[in-house]
């Protein structure tokens, strides 16, 4: 079996049992994302390749740690020698930090704005990095939105500018204004997420009744043009009630506009009532992903920062294929 698809049947189970020895080290937990406010997720690693699996004690798909990392994967009636990998800040190799832990939006998939999150402060956040500096490549930030969008902007560029002294890659990914993806770029910030969510307007709309899809889709055309191909990135969540067909033109038109998008499996919770995608449909909308990725000219293998350089949660072309 190919680790493609592995990993599909993986992301569409989405959880697993974790036995054995203790493991506590390799536990990351979230307050933004896949798993926000869970019992937390481990990062399994098989050869180059790498998966994100929600903790759950009563998951089909069981993960036994032998010590020091070394474990063991059972999925099926496979057993797949892995290796647990121990996160920087979030997810491993990174220092992906989420600034503010709570949202005003209620987009209907979303737990942030229930979990009812604090915000960090700067030196909590320097303090954070440099706690991780000797084992992370890079530095990614994310946000909810605490007061305005305006305010949280401005408070994430203060956090950016504190954290320059790092000489670090910075990947930032907020709730974006017109200004945003200019004052990131002035700032020194080499990679920006600004995401679309859904792959129609419509189902925005009913998703995710605060926000703007027309503006999201403007900001990322011009950061494209600051940032440069291959440096721009957008969410796009399978499972939200639209077809294969309307995934791909959503997906065709990032690439055809210079941005990578990031398939992102629907995580269910219990206020919206829609499943996981099935393990057949992330392979296919991986094989979409793949063609409009090459017809695009696009390299995913150069992202430095956030979910493109991670790959935990998501199928990624030429990094999983």
């Amino acid at each position: 079996m190919h680790w493609r698809e592995v990993k599909a049947g993986l992301l569409a189970s989405g959880s697993a049992s974790l036995s054995g020895e203790p493991a506590q080290e390799y536990i990351s937990r979230s307050s933004a994302g896949p798993g926000a406010g869970g019992q937390g997720s481990v990062f399994i690693a098989v050869g180059k390749y790498r998966v994100r699996l929600s903790l759950d004690k009563a998951g089909e798909i069981e993960v036994v740690h032998r010590g020091g990392g070394v474990a063991d994967l059972f999925y099926g009636t496979s057993r797949i020698p892995c290796r647990l990998e121990q996160p920087g800040l979030h997810c491993p190799k990174q220092a992906y930090i989420t600034i503010t832990g709570t949202c005003i939006f209620h987009c209907r998939y979303c737990t942030v704005p229930h979990i009812r999150g604090q915000r960090k402060t700067i030196p909590d956040i320097i303090a954070l990095v440099d706690s991780v500096k000797d084992r992370v490549a890079g530095i990614s930030l994310t946000s909810g939105v605490q007061t305005t969008v305006e305010e949280e902007e401005e408070y994430v560029l203060d956090v950016v500018e504190a954290l320059l002294p790092f000489s670090l890659p910075i990947g930032v990914s907020i709730y974006p204004t017109e200004q945003t993806p200019e004052r990131l770029h002035d700032l020194g910030v080499e990679e920006v997420k600004f995401n679309v969510e859904a792959a129609t307007p419509a189902i925005f709309t009913e998703v995710c009744p605060d926000l703007d899809y027309d503006l999201i889709w403007d900001v990322l055309e011009s950061s494209v043009a600051l940032f440069g191909r291959n440096r721009v990135f957008s969410n796009v969540i399978i499972g939200l009630g639209e077809t294969d067909a309307e995934m791909e033109r959503c997906i065709r038109c990032l690439t055809r506009s210079g941005v990578i998008p990031v398939l992102r499996p629907l995580n269910p919770t219990e206020a919206f009532g829609h499943d996981r995608p099935s393990a057949s449909r992330l392979l296919h909308l991986l094989a979409v992903h793949e063609h409009a990725i090459a017809d695009a000219g696009l390299d995913t293998g150069v992202s430095r920062t956030m979910c493109t350089n991670c790959t935990g949660c998501d199928l990624v072309p030429g990094r999983d294929t």
